[in-house]
């Protein structure tokens, strides 16, 4: 695996962190990869590490190569400079498919609660966009009440035919992003007739990531949201349906 990290222009200390699959003789099926743009959550205040690397991983033992973007938070974060940090990574990972063995047409974004709400923008609104979407408990609309840095738009007016396929995932029980923004934007996609996947778990709350003893260390936390970790093959077997990986 190539690991790279790429520091990018921006209004805040923007990077780029890209884990790159390298062919191999012994997987002659595994050229030209599809890949990931990881985008994590934090409020715009931050760039979460729980929403971040352990994300890449799980998509990199799938076969896709991955990439952690950390875009402009706090004060350099103000509306639309992660939009445009989000584009720039977009951009450079297209212009280095060759390079990193890739298919520039089959590249996904993911995102996680302000995240989601950035690659929800990024599939609506960039000029740059991705070619399926991956949200996690996304914020959506301006009333966001997990995104205290700044107001940012409201994005489910946006969405047209042209958004990417998407798939969301929450908890219904989710005490900081309500139900209704992945109702709201799943409801848009029905509109405009985009393919979506929309799966709602009962308990979970925010912030559940993988779900996993990697980002959970709590072991009732574990318990309590196992069920929660099955959007990981769900949302690799839809995407490799998307990108037609297998």
């Amino acid at each position: 695996m190539i690991l790279e990290k790429i520091a990018m222009q921006g209004a805040g200390d923007v990077s780029l962190t890209a884990y790159i699959l390298e062919p191999s003789k012994e997987m002659p099926n595994m050229t030209h990869r599809p890949s990931v743009l990881v985008i994590p959550g934090g409020a715009y205040r931050f760039c979460s590490d729980r929403e971040a690397e352990p994300i890449a991983m799980a998509f990199l033992t799938q076969g896709y190569s991955a990439f952690v973007l950390r875009y402009s938070v706090q004060d350099a974060g103000m509306w639309p400079n992660p939009l445009r940090d989000a584009e720039n990574a977009m951009r450079l990972i297209r212009s280095r498919a060759d390079e990193w063995d890739l298919d520039p047409q089959r590249i996904a974004a993911i995102g996680f609660s302000a995240g989601g709400h950035l690659t929800a923008a990024l599939g609506t609104i960039g000029a740059e966009r991705p070619n399926a979407l991956i949200l996690g408990y996304p914020c959506i609309l301006d009333e966001m009440e997990c995104i205290e840095a700044f107001r940012a738009p409201t994005l489910d007016g946006y969405v047209t035919a042209e958004t990417p396929p998407t798939f969301i995932f929450a908890a219904s029980d989710d005490g900081c992003v309500p139900i209704r923004h992945s109702l709201r934007f799943a409801e848009a996609l029905d509109a405009a007739g985009v393919p979506f996947q929309l799966h709602i778990f009962d308990r979970g709350g925010h912030g559940f990531s993988l779900a996993t003893h990697v980002v959970a260390p709590d072991p009732a936390q574990r318990a309590l949201y196992r069920e929660d970790s099955r959007w990981v093959p769900m949302c690799t077997d839809w995407l490799n349906r998307i990108f037609g990986v297998a």
